[in-house]
């Protein structure tokens, strides 16, 4: 993150199985100047995997889920890792494209810190991210 201390950095999980979209994140991340270390799982289990075995480094982390992946779905993905003592606390962020109202309820029911729709440019991604490097700044997220 812009002008953070390194003790205070924050490595940030993607959890998205679209390239494309991976591709946006990054892309978007290096226009924002957003500095933090970026970790990309294909689904839920491999996100909880990078999270448990230490791909993702402990401390100050933030885990921007897709909800509609293969295997392991983001609302499997967040009842596995809410069950999990250790990764319980673990902030998430739902960026998805489903609008669908029972999927935001039963992300909220998992206590994510916020919920996302994918956005169709590549200039809103820019936007997006660049509101969301405002709020994990701005909240001083654990």
């Amino acid at each position: 993150m812009v002008g953070d201390k390194s003790d205070k950095s924050m490595s940030i999980l993607l959890i998205e199985d679209d390239e494309v979209d991976v591709m946006n994140v990054r892309r978007a991340f290096s226009k924002n100047h957003i500095a933090n270390p970026l970790y990309v799982a294909s689904n839920g289990l491999e996100g909880l995997e990078a999270l448990r075995d230490g791909t993702v480094p402990e401390g100050r982390r933030l885990v921007l889920l897709d909800l509609n992946l293969p295997k392991m779905n983001g609302i499997e993905f967040l009842r596995a890792l809410r069950a999990d003592p250790r990764l319980r606390t673990t902030s998430v962020v739902v960026l998805t494209t489903s609008a669908n109202e029972r999927d935001k309820i039963d992300a909220y029911d998992f206590n994510v810190a916020g919920y996302l729709l994918k956005p169709v440019t590549f200039l809103s991604f820019v936007e997006v991210m660049a509101t969301l490097n405002k709020y994990w700044a701005l909240v001083e997220m654990p």
